[in-house]
């Protein structure tokens, strides 16, 4: 799923289990000792040997918790003697492996103080801590941020369509909500996705009903509709966290009868059939022969067009 990530490989360097000494670790990382203990303490702060110790402590803390062994954790840990397991154990954590608590272990509860936020993540992996204080506000941000940017990318695609394909019906009688109407051709997803910021942004707006849930709008016109809309959209998201006004209700007076709607539900609706109106615009575009994204390239991350992940696309430093 990802390209090359020389952190990473430094850090499984540090933790795979053959490798017990300093000289193992750089081995392994096809790297010198000096330079290999140069680079880990650089982007981790931190030698790779005291890592490797306290990471294995906290493996050994979640195992015991789970059930383990004093002297099964102590072996495992890489540790010659469980009375130097023991050892260890006690200047770490302030008491003896045999008096950690029994439980499931979950959460970070065997985390050890560390300079870097690396920590052991059950089974066998991983947890990187990032900068205090993220709040589920940033992860609404991104989601939003990221839904906009794929509805543009997704756009700029279809403008390279002959326009009997954009607008061929290909998933006949698909419907995904009953008072959007029938949305199996391209041109229908994509006009329903910049549609339903505008609709929203009327009813928040108290401007009349744009009329614009449908599929008569080319590539270019979507574009430029699109561009008008998103810095609306992305206002209104900004001023809502800013108020802490999720729980606050609309009436709607475009609805008929007119409904209220609380406004995190709002903003749920639309990441939710803006997300299925995406993915199926995406297969649809590949189907009708766009470049839906680069292939995977080998030692490169790919490319987030191709997939609209998320993740690829917050790697290529989107906001």
């Amino acid at each position: 799923m990802t390209g090359r990530d020389r952190l990473r490989e430094l850090l499984d360097a540090v933790l795979d289990e053959e490798h017990r000494s300093l000289a193992d670790m750089a081995h392994g990382a096809y790297s010198s000792p000096f330079h290999f203990s140069r680079r880990l303490a650089r982007d981790a702060g931190e030698p790779p040997v005291a890592m490797r110790r306290r990471v294995a402590l906290e493996r050994a803390a979640w195992q015991i918790a789970r059930g383990a062994s004093v002297t099964d954790a102590a072996f495992a840990a890489g540790f010659g003697s469980v009375e130097g397991f023991t050892r260890a154990f006690t200047r770490a954590y302030g008491h003896p492996p045999s008096a950690t608590p029994t439980g499931s272990a979950a959460g970070s509860a065997h985390w050890l103080p560390a300079p870097n936020g690396i920590h052991f993540h059950a089974p066998d992996g991983l947890w990187m801590e990032g900068a205090a204080g993220a709040s589920a506000a940033e992860v609404t941000a991104l989601m939003v941020h990221h839904d906009i940017d794929d509805v543009r990318t997704l756009v700029e695609l279809a403008k390279g369509l002959d326009p009997a394909e954009y607008a061929r019906d290909r998933l006949p009688g698909l419907v995904l909500l009953q008072w959007a109407g029938p949305e199996g051709s391209i041109a229908a997803l994509l006009n329903r996705c910049v549609g339903t910021y505008e609709i929203w942004l009327a009813s928040i707006e108290g401007a009349d009903h744009p009329g614009r849930l449908t599929d008569d709008a080319d590539p270019v016109e979507l574009a430029a509709r699109l561009d008008d809309v998103a810095p609306r959209w992305l206002a209104f998201v900004r001023d809502v966290e800013r108020r802490r006004a999720w729980g606050d209700r609309l009436v709607d007076a475009l609805c008929d009868p007119p409904e209220s709607f609380v406004l995190g539900s709002v903003l749920a609706h639309v990441l939710t059939y803006s997300a299925q109106r995406r993915g199926l615009a995406r297969a649809l575009l590949r189907q009708a022969g766009a470049a839906v994204g680069d292939p995977a390239r080998p030692g490169g991350p790919p490319d987030p067009a191709r997939d609209g992940d998320p993740i690829e696309w917050l790697r290529r430093g989107a906001p």
